[in-house]
């Protein structure tokens, strides 16, 4: 455990070592705030609550996660440092957890910088505080989801873009599972294969921690699949050392 905290605490301390840090958190905010207050309707809806916050994150986190998770080991690949790193006393397992790790520090910052939306809505009236806690916990948990794959992916390529176009892929699969437009389409040719896309959406499963429902079994649910893409790029970091 020591070893991969001070692997997270490396990677996390590189996202500030450079802009990029600053740069996803600006386009985070900036987003965020545009989609929530202007295509939210958030004022014309006379609601103080972030249901509008909410149902627009895993969009965001679409497509800047991806961001994040490209250069992960992408980066490392091209540059050659990934020998180095795994020449380190420690196992495949605490290098990626280390850095998955780290990513999600630097999502949950980006998160907490939206303190000012939850002042925001308390001033304006009296909403459920304990629906919003609930629905950032989903949040964190779906950017958790998105990274975990976007890491492994990041993992099976030198090309930072190619682990970025197919992270916004595979995640983008996995927000729309659940969607009417998807399961019509399966229940009418593959009724079975319809079940098993609404089981495995990671939309279908955030929703009811924005409605203040904390589930066991969704919670078994993000953690079973950070775990599985977790030890998928674990596999393939060690299938892909000698490259």
């Amino acid at each position: 455990m020591r070893n991969t905290l001070i692997i997270a605490r490396r990677e996390l301390a590189g996202y500030f070592a450079t802009p990029v840090a600053v740069v996803f958190i600006v386009i985070f905010l900036a987003l965020q705030g545009v989609l929530t207050f202007n295509l939210g309707n958030f004022f014309d809806r006379n609601q103080a609550d972030l249901a509008p916050f909410f149902n627009f994150l895993p969009w965001v986190f679409l497509l800047l996660v991806p961001a994040i998770t490209m250069r992960l080991w992408a980066e490392e690949r091209r540059l050659g440092t990934i020998e180095m790193l795994l020449t380190l006393p420690i196992t495949r397992t605490q290098a990626v957890l280390g850095k998955f790790l780290a990513a999600w520090a630097f999502c949950a910052i980006a998160l907490a910088l939206t303190f000012p939306f939850i002042i925001t809505v308390n001033y304006l009236g009296r909403p459920d505080n304990g629906v919003i806690a609930t629905g950032y916990v989903g949040a964190l948990l779906v950017a958790g989801s998105f990274l975990s794959v976007g890491a492994a992916l990041s993992a099976a390529t030198k090309n930072q873009v190619i682990a970025f176009v197919l992270g916004v892929a595979v995640c983008f699969l996995f927000a729309v599972s659940s969607y009417p437009l998807v399961t019509d389409f399966l229940s009418r040719n593959a009724p079975v294969l319809a079940e098993v896309a609404r089981r495995i959406s990671v939309a279908e499963r955030y929703q009811g921690f924005t409605r203040g429902v904390v589930s066991l079994r969704d919670l078994i649910y993000f953690a079973s699949f950070m775990g599985f893409w977790l030890f998928l790029n674990t596999v393939i970091v060690e299938h892909r050392k000698a490259d």
